[in-house]
């Protein structure tokens, strides 16, 4: 699964804790319990990042 840290967040990755998933590239990731408790808490965000992100599509909604 595709995976990209919230912003401002660096997230270690299971299997080298020294390494981290970071803001600005998707990490292609196994769909482990590690990373769907680190999706849970709002750590990590999945697929893609978009030209449009979630944020710039709710302020369109609000105007």
């Amino acid at each position: 699964m595709q995976v990209i840290a919230a912003p401002g967040h660096q997230v270690p990755k299971q299997d080298d804790p020294h390494t981290y998933i970071g803001d600005t590239e998707p990490a292609d990731v196994p769909d482990t319990s590690y990373y769907r408790r680190r999706i849970a808490a709002g750590e990590l965000l999945h697929g893609k990042r978009t030209r449009g992100s979630a944020k710039e599509s709710a302020k369109g909604a609000e105007q």
